[in-house]
């Protein structure tokens, strides 16, 4: 079967050549303040495949075949862009050519900036737009990671593990859900400015991608403008105040070069109540030139942060309380403590070797090894009231919309008791926050002298600290050669091995004032209560694993090929893609609900893949041309959604298969020194895709066959689940003169469901009981054609940037954003929505017209958010200093970005009654995002 796919490797070869005479361009580059001359500038024509790096004393000579007017670009991180009109039907030399110091890099979105949607468990949202560290200079990228990252927005729609992010050539999205990591890269901002980048389906030379694209971040010594930079930063986003200190030697005449860099972070509370922060960053580069063929060089980085977590929260909670509203902390000793705290700590070592095989070839190879551990914390409890402070029961809502329950079951009867009510909102007032004094003292007992308690005593723990644990050990190799085969073509190729051990365990962090922790489960008895039935009725302290114990193992490798056709009017790409995916989950405890399969290894689930890509550019002018860029690849699931339930058992999604991924796209782009426009259309269709989740619902599970209870926690699987994204993008930028510039981006979408999936509903509480059913098929849930969730489909920026002559600038943008939508319930869109568990008829009460009113999508309001920066930088004994300042949403706008329906209400009935209440105890859950918020840098450059 494998070899088959070999043939999408083996092309004819191509060897057309056309001698034609050449024109010589030549200039030296150099900065515009110091006058010093600039190396390792990127020196282009526009619109063709001609470049050259400037050497250096900042001198270049560019041979062309091209004739008539072109466009001639120079950039260098840090510098402004600068586009030149040349002439290739005679010989030209340019002079000396100016770089001015582009300050807007310094915006702290150009690197990480990280929401809360960068901090949940699945890692998912908006990283591709907060992480992207977007530095092109389109404007619509500058957009969508400097002014509509705060709203979630997303590049296509498209959440980060469609695009493939690479370190020197290796990919370094996470095996188990196929997306980036954004918290290794914090603080790194000073070295992880050299990068290349391609959009969508576009040719990349390093790697076959994904449909949003690649980003290619170079940490090569030698690659470094040598120098020292120091840079302060205050902020009241993620952190308080920021400190990085870099310095690059250059290439000596031994052949050695190095780069250092470290930096911290810190915040007592961000801009959300309780969401403190602290972060380290060291970073070491250093490289051998051995020869003018070979050259090692060595790249390690370590980035530990920790963040606490900002809760989502229903209309009712952010009502009595504010939009900051945080329930996952409380005060102890005087000091806020976040209860759900993000902990990653994964340095990263890489070797990589740079081989000139001769002038036309070049062959570069790494090994990467990484590490360490991914930790987000919670509180574990047992017979004892919830610590949460908004768990349904302490709220009003609680007497307004479920007493009733508590006389029938789902019986329609509705007696609010808004006394009640009221006592509890005045309770929930004061003590809106985690009680960690309480829990300490629950884990304590009295001790008694006389008669009377004259102190307390450490006991068995009722509350405690745990984390959700991942140990992971990645290893991977890759290569990748690059040859030009004629004056018109050219080969990229490469393969890429990465080998997974991720240690998945829950671990305990500390027993608040306690002695043990009794490691079972207590919605269970007997034998199901046992965490691990080899060791049963363990008792657990800090520092110990419980709960689950578990290895999840994987393997890939990738290939891929390309070839690159270059002519006067047309430019050609083919590219081609195979891979090999291999899953396995090893159990470390025999679990008590799942005896027989939980423990040691599960069977390999092997996954083949298989793309196609290809595109061709006709150029209209030296100024304006067409581009088209298709792509149609298979994908293996991610690892995490392979397996239903992996923290218990080894069992594999029943129907999990590979993805199905196709997209499109046509580009129109005009460019010249005073007006850049590029226009985008698209077309993205992704079949196949599965999802798991685990939620408490009421009212699921039908009376009898082994049932006394209707409410459970389960887990959710879809399979087949369709997405269709299609699009446009409008980037526009005009020169309306040498210091004032218009710029002006739009994003229109329409990202829907385009299928019908299959859910499957697993109740753990009868797994291995006689008589009984464990998993059961609940149909389709009728999502096709609701609308993505999580990102506004529309977007809009107009802005206005003034450089002065004397080195200072400022800027405005203006956005709307729109069309952002709330994450649905797949159960309650299933035909098991409108049984009533008791007897497994249809409510008489549910009418199509209710139906409509329950289940219809949220959409969230518009919003408007204006942005103002400037800068400004100095010359001082020949040192830059420069000073960079921001206002994000100026106005102080309120506004949701994002959202989920709570699954609870499992039945038609129950929904509605909470819904008709007015204020549901289990209603959406929301995330808001950040009000007026501010960033300075001061930069001093050595």
């Amino acid at each position: 079967m494998r070899k088959k796919y070999l043939m999408f490797f083996i092309l004819l070869p191509f060897n057309i050549l056309f001698a034609q005479q050449e024109t010589i361009i030549s200039g030296i580059v150099i900065e515009a303040k110091t006058q010093n001359p600039l190396g390792n500038v990127v020196v282009s024509i526009q619109n063709s495949s001609v470049t050259q790096l400037t050497k250096t004393n900042g001198k270049f000579t560019i041979h062309s075949s091209l004739k008539g007017e072109q466009l001639l670009l120079l950039h260098s991180n840090g510098y402004k862009d600068l586009l030149l009109k040349v002439n290739l039907n005679s010989d030209t030399n340019l002079g000396i050519l100016q770089l001015e110091e582009n300050f807007s890099d310094e915006i702290p979105g150009t690197l990480i900036s990280l929401l809360e949607s960068d901090l949940t468990d699945d890692n998912s949202s908006s990283e591709m737009t907060s992480g992207l560290l977007q530095s092109s200079k389109d404007a619509f990228f500058q957009a969508s990671a400097f002014s509509w990252g705060q709203a979630r927005f997303k590049i296509r729609g498209l959440d980060s593990e469609n695009g493939t992010m690479m370190l020197n050539g290796m990919p370094m999205n996470k095996i188990y859900d196929g997306r980036p990591q954004w918290g290794n890269w914090g603080g790194l901002n000073d070295v992880l400015k050299n990068q290349e980048f391609s959009v969508g389906a576009a040719a990349s030379d390093y790697v076959f991608g994904g449909i949003l694209g690649t980003q290619q971040i170079y940490t090569r010594a030698s690659g470094y403008r040598k120098g020292g930079r120091i840079s302060f930063s205050g902020s009241n986003t993620t952190y308080n105040w920021r400190a990085i200190g870099t310095y690059a030697s250059g290439i000596g005449s031994s052949g050695w070069a190095y780069v250092v860099s470290a930096g911290k972070r810190i915040g007592n509370e961000g801009y959300f109540e309780g969401t403190n922060f602290n972060a380290e960053s060291f970073f070491i580069s250093v490289e051998k030139k051995l020869n003018d063929r070979h050259s090692l060089n060595f790249t390690g980085f370590y980035t530990p942060n920790s963040r606490g977590k900002n809760s989502a929260n229903t209309n009712e909670v952010t009502g009595v309380t504010n939009n900051k509203y945080n329930s996952y902390w409380g005060w102890q000793n005087g000091e806020k403590r976040n209860a759900r705290v993000k902990n990653i700590e994964e340095p990263l070592l890489m070797l990589n070797h740079y081989f000139r095989i001769n002038e036309k070839t070049n062959l570069n190879s790494g090994i990467t090894y990484q590490f360490g551990k991914i930790g987000n914390t919670n509180i574990d409890y047992q017979n004892t009231n919830s610590p949460d402070p908004v768990y349904y029961r302490k709220l009003p809502s609680y007497y307004t919309s479920l007493y009733a329950k508590d006389k029938g079951e789902f019986s329609g009867d509705f007696t609010p008791d808004y006394t009640k009510a009221e006592e509890n909102k005045e309770l929930f007032l004061q003590n809106s926050q985690i009680d960690w004094e309480t829990m300490y003292r629950t884990n304590q007992k009295p001790i008694i002298n006389n008669g009377k308690i004259s102190g307390y005593e450490p006991a068995q723990s009722h509350y405690v600290l745990y984390e959700d644990r991942t140990d992971d050990k990645t290893f991977a190799a890759n290569t990748n050669l690059n040859s030009k085969l004629t004056d018109n073509s050219s080969f990229y190729g490469g393969i890429s091995f990465k080998n997974l051990k991720s240690h998945q365990f829950q671990h305990l962090l500390d027993l608040l004032g306690g002695l043990y922790f009794e490691d079972i489960d207590p919605f269970y008895s007997g034998n199901q209560a046992q965490s691990d039935l080899q060791k049963p009725y363990r008792l657990v302290k800090k520092g110990d694993t419980y709960g689950y114990n578990y290895n999840l193992l994987a393997t890939t490798i990738e290939a891929f090929t390309q070839f690159k056709f270059n002519y006067k009017k047309i430019d050609v790409y083919l590219g081609q893609s195979y891979s090999v995916t291999d899953y396995q989950r090893e159990g470390l405890y025999q679990n008590g609900i799942y005896p027989t399969t939980s423990l040691g290894k599960s069977q390999k689930v092997n996954f083949e893949n298989f793309g196609f890509k290809g595109g061709f550019t006709y150029k209209i002018s030296g100024k304006e041309w067409l581009y088209f860029n298709g792509m149609h690849l298979t994908r293996a699931p991610s690892l995490r959604n392979t397996f239903s339930n992996s923290r218990l058992n080894n069992s594999i999604v029943d129907g999990i298969e590979n993805e199905n991924i196709s997209s499109a796209e046509g580009n129109y782009v005009y460019h010249s020194p005073k007006l850049k426009v590029r226009t985008t259309a698209y077309f993205i269709l992704i079949k196949n895709t599965a999802r798991t989740s685990f939620f408490y619902a009421e009212g699921i599970f039908d009376k009898g066959a082994g049932y006394n209870n209707t409410d459970a926690f389960v887990t959710q699987t879809l399979t087949h689940l369709d997405k269709k994204n299609i699009g446009a993008e409008l980037s526009f930028e005009y020169q309306v003169s040498p210091t004032l510039k218009a710029t002006l981006s739009a994003a229109y979408g329409n990202y829907i469901y385009n299928s019908n999936p299959n859910v499957s509903i697993t109740n753990d509480a009868n797994a291995g009981k006689e008589n009984t059913q464990a998993t059961f098929d609940f149909g389709k849930s009728y999502l096709k054609n609701y609308k993505q969730p999580g990102m506004p489909q529309q977007a809009y920026s107009f802005g206005l940037e003034y450089r002065d002559p004397k080195f200072w600038w400022l800027s405005a943008n203006i956005n709307y954003l729109a069309e952002n939508y709330i994450d649905v319930s797949p159960i309650a869109r299933t035909d098991r929505f409108y049984k009533n568990p008791k007897n497994s008829l249809i409510f008489s009460e549910a009418t199509e017209e209710r139906a409509k009113e329950l289940l219809k999508q949220e959409k969230f309001n518009p919003v408007s958010l204006l942005n103002i920066s400037g800068g400004k930088s100095w010359n001082v004994f020949g040192k830059y200093i420069g000073l960079f300042a921001s206002v994000n949403n100026l106005l102080n706008v309120s506004y949701k970005t994002g959202g989920f329906e709570q699954a609870r209400n499992a039945n038609f009935r129950a929904l509605n009654q909470d819904i008709s209440s007015g204020t549901p105890s289990f209603g959406a859950k929301y995330f808001y995002g950040y009000g007026r918020t501010y960033f300075i840098n001061l930069s001093i450059n050595l």
